[in-house]
């Protein structure tokens, strides 16, 4: 182990983190609606008040796990905008769609009017993990929506409006079990009667997310059929080289809690050696967006670009598999990603990470903060790896 070149990352790391804090602090709270502004440009100007459930409640979730789990983050203006932000979700999240179901919207005016609902669980997942976060800091109960959504999963969907139309043919996307199985370990950390609970449940998740191991295990698929077989056309052949990544950490965590070697091992080889391989731009380096598992140009049109969730992920699944393992291939693939990610996406001017580079690794959006990027996937990356460096190398003094 090369423990002079993790000490430096621990401390760019921790300084980094200590940097985005202070940016979402500073920049997105809104002292007179509550919640959170998430349209922030480069150097911090709000460009647009629409406040988006998925980001508000990775928002309140963030600030609530770094509170109570970093003694320097343990600071009583993380705590009220956590509070802050936690009310807002409380208030104006959820909306009667149908008779006696809640759903959550997509997307909020700045006073906290419904502007859209998605036919799909994810704003209600994001729900669910701000309100059982906050609760373990605050002691406060929250409305339960859990069985609502497993409900949707696994029972009937028809909850969620969409229509079920002649040609469109039943789909294990990766990003359900993904996501239920974030929250089963949500729910169950550090509470035995809740995990007995959601069990079955994470065992479901995670025979799901390997069903995507296809190709007699060559590839990662991001879509395949309910019954596991490959889907025909772009919709079967989509690879997302960080998504797989991401359920690649995933199960090792669910490895690690459930002291399975096989998971490990599958969770290391298929989903996170196996898309880092084919996902890494030999050319220009950083990961791509998309890909096509039979070579052909991805339809969508941001395939080549490097975006910065991809390589928070894949920096935490590297660390952690190699926390695991000692492999030390793991540790340099981490060093690889390192290398790229502290070099092309933080702000050294003014503050954050830059989201979106072309695939040279030129900064295509200079803003901070949109729709789909807010204060989650960087912290997140930064936390976690400055939390397994500790336990590599021993706590700072």
């Amino acid at each position: 182990m090369s423990v002079g070149k993790l000490e430096e990352c621990r401390q760019q790391i921790r300084a980094q983190l200590d940097a985005v804090v202070e940016f979402w602090l500073k920049y997105s709270h809104d002292t007179v609606h509550g919640g959170f502004f998430t349209c922030i440009g480069r150097e911090g100007n709000v460009y647009d008040e629409l406040k988006y459930v998925w980001l508000q409640g990775r928002q309140v979730w963030m600030y609530c796990r770094l509170y109570r789990s970093m003694d320097r983050f343990r600071r009583p203006d993380i705590l009220a905008a956590a509070k802050a932000g936690g009310e807002f979700l409380r208030k104006f999240a959820r909306v009667s769609t149908n008779g006696n179901q809640w759903k959550c919207a997509f997307c909020l005016t700045r006073d906290g009017k419904a502007v859209k609902v998605q036919r799909t669980i994810f704003s209600e997942c994001f729900y669910i993990m701000a309100m059982d976060e906050l609760s373990r800091v605050t002691g406060d109960k929250e409305m339960e929506m859990m069985e609502q959504l497993i409900y949707w999963v696994r029972e009937d969907a028809s909850g969620l409006g969409r229509p079920q139309l002649p040609g469109d043919v039943p789909t294990n996307s990766m990003a359900v079990p993904m996501m239920l199985l974030c929250l089963v370990q949500q729910l169950s950390d550090g509470r035995p009667e809740t995990g007995g609970k959601y069990s079955e449940l994470g065992s479901w998740c995670v025979s799901e997310i390997q069903q995507h191991v296809q190709r007699d295990g060559t590839a990662i698929l991001e879509n395949v059929s309910a019954t596991g077989a490959e889907l025909p056309g772009c919709l079967g052949r989509l690879q997302n080289p960080g998504h797989a990544l991401e359920a690649g950490w995933f199960l090792l965590r669910y490895a690690a809690d459930n002291d399975n070697k096989e998971i490990q091992r599958t969770a290391i080889e298929k989903f996170v050696e196996l898309p880092f391989e084919s996902g890494w731009d030999k050319a220009h380096g950083g990961l791509f967006y998309f890909l096509d598992v039979d070579g052909h140009c991805p339809t969508q049109l941001e395939w080549s670009m490097k975006l910065w969730w991809p390589h928070s992920e894949a920096l935490v699944a590297f660390l952690m598999a190699y926390s695991q393992t000692k492999n030390p291939e793991l540790l340099e693939n981490f060093f690889r990603v390192y290398e790229y990610t502290f070099s092309h996406f933080p702000d050294s001017e003014s503050g954050e990470w830059f989201g979106y580079l072309t695939q040279e690794g030129k900064v295509a959006l200079d803003f901070k903060g949109g729709p789909f990027k807010g204060f989650f996937h960087v912290p997140r990356c930064l936390y976690m790896c400055e939390s397994l460096l500790d336990d590599l190398l021993g706590k700072h003094g």
